[in-house]
């Protein structure tokens, strides 16, 4: 994965040059496009941070980047620079899923504020998929009667119920119920049920 950063596509090279000092002077990793195409030419999946994008620039705007770029799956978070006239447009980018707007002129603080809320939400987002497709691959490892077994055991039924249940020994279900707590890497039943709710 990419380091994360502030990703700005700004047709304004004045702006740019303003943004990309003030986030480094807040130790901001920053990196800046002159256009929608340009940061298309470069855009990989594995970029991480969020984007803060102009709404109105030569060429495509901001917004059609913006769809654009969803429609690739892009999941990192989006804010919008605009003018005081493009405030519904901006709302309506909202309600696509970008994630904030900020309205020309701005205010310095509170503009790197919203940028690193931003970027923690996407680093947050970023650990939380991490995680289930650890779960999802863990899960993988386990047999058909192993998965019968944690779905009873995450029901909360001891092993004699679950022996009875499936027509084996309760030496058996001793035996499955270790494999699973070891492949999906617990101790106990609460820690299985807790897990397996993080991945719905």
């Amino acid at each position: 994965m990419c380091e994360p950063k502030l990703h700005i596509v700004d047709d304004d090279e004045a702006i740019r040059d303003a943004l990309g000092w003030l986030f480094q002077s807040r130790n901001v990793p920053v990196a800046s496009w002159p256009s929608a195409e340009a940061f298309l030419a470069d855009y990989d999946p594995a970029m991480a941070g969020c984007l803060l994008l102009d709404i109105r620039m030569e060429g495509m705007s901001g917004l059609e980047l913006f769809d654009r770029l969803s429609a690739m799956g892009c999941r990192m978070p989006v804010l919008f620079l605009t003018g005081h006239g493009d405030v519904p447009i901006a709302v309506s980018a909202l309600k696509k899923g970008a994630r904030d707007f900020v309205e020309k002129p701005f205010n310095d603080n509170d503009l790197v504020d919203r940028v690193i809320e931003a970027l923690t939400f996407d680093a947050g987002e970023r650990a939380r998929q991490a995680g289930q497709a650890g779960v999802a691959a863990r899960l993988a490892t386990l047999t058909q009667r192993e998965r019968q077994v944690m779905g009873l055991v995450v029901a909360g039924k001891l092993n004699k119920v679950i022996a009875d249940e499936l027509g084996i020994s309760m030496r058996t279900v001793e035996v499955h119920r270790a494999h699973v707590f070891e492949k999906m890497g617990v101790k106990t039943a609460v820690e299985l049920a807790r897990i397996l709710a993080s991945v719905g």
